[in-house]
């Protein structure tokens, strides 16, 4: 997005995906959070490259609940036994995918990654998002999921509409913002109509 709008005439098609123009106050209180799960590990600010590890295991782990949602640990991580006390199914997703991510990550860098994605703001120094966006002359199809609870598909649609020339597609998808990584079959046969066929303009329907 940011290339289209800086160099549009190096742009000529863009799919912009279960993303925003700015990031918004929810986005952000997620990623203050996981800073707070950092900064509560004692090593954290130690000259070390596995500093933060504990507090990076939390981190994720709250970063999870933003990629999923009800639905989808409703689905995937009930108990198959409904009687259980402890060590539930649930759990021990949240540990796993904790340190899945400590093996090939660093802390300091996730903190840096949050703060970078905390300043995504496409309007900042272009006189709003509206004016940024509509500098864009690449072909374009924003692409919504519809459980997406991180990127709710309103900030998709406001792309769609600021877009001069837009598409827009939603997914139904109950993997919340992951179905971007999941979704590959639905994802590729949009992206393919939309490359193949000549793109419809988006129109707002909504109150």
């Amino acid at each position: 997005m940011e290339w289209a709008i800086a160099e549009p005439q190096q742009i000529q098609h863009a799919v912009l995906i279960a993303t925003n123009a700015v990031h918004s106050p929810w986005g952000i209180a997620f990623n203050e959070s996981q800073r707070m799960a950092l900064m509560a590990d004692e090593t954290f600010g130690l000259p070390s490259a596995d500093a933060g590890a504990k507090g990076l295991k939390t981190a994720r782990s709250i970063a999870m609940l933003s990629y999923r949602n009800y639905k989808t640990y409703e689905l995937t991580q009930t108990d198959k036994d409904r009687e259980v006390l402890d060590d539930y199914r649930a759990s021990s997703y949240q540990q796993y995918q904790g340190q899945k991510l400590v093996n090939r990550f660093n802390a300091y860098s996730y903190w840096t990654l949050s703060k970078t994605m905390d300043a995504h703001n496409v309007g900042r120094g272009r006189e709003g998002l509206e004016q940024a966006l509509g500098r864009i002359s690449a072909r374009t199809l924003v692409i919504g999921i519809s459980s997406d609870v991180l990127f709710p598909v309103m900030e998709q649609q406001f792309l769609a509409r600021c877009i001069p020339g837009a598409s827009y597609v939603e997914i139904d998808s109950v993997y919340g913002h992951d179905g971007f990584l999941i979704e590959t079959g639905l994802l590729a046969g949009h992206i393919g109509e939309f490359l193949n066929k000549p793109a419809k303009k988006f129109e707002f329907q909504g109150s």
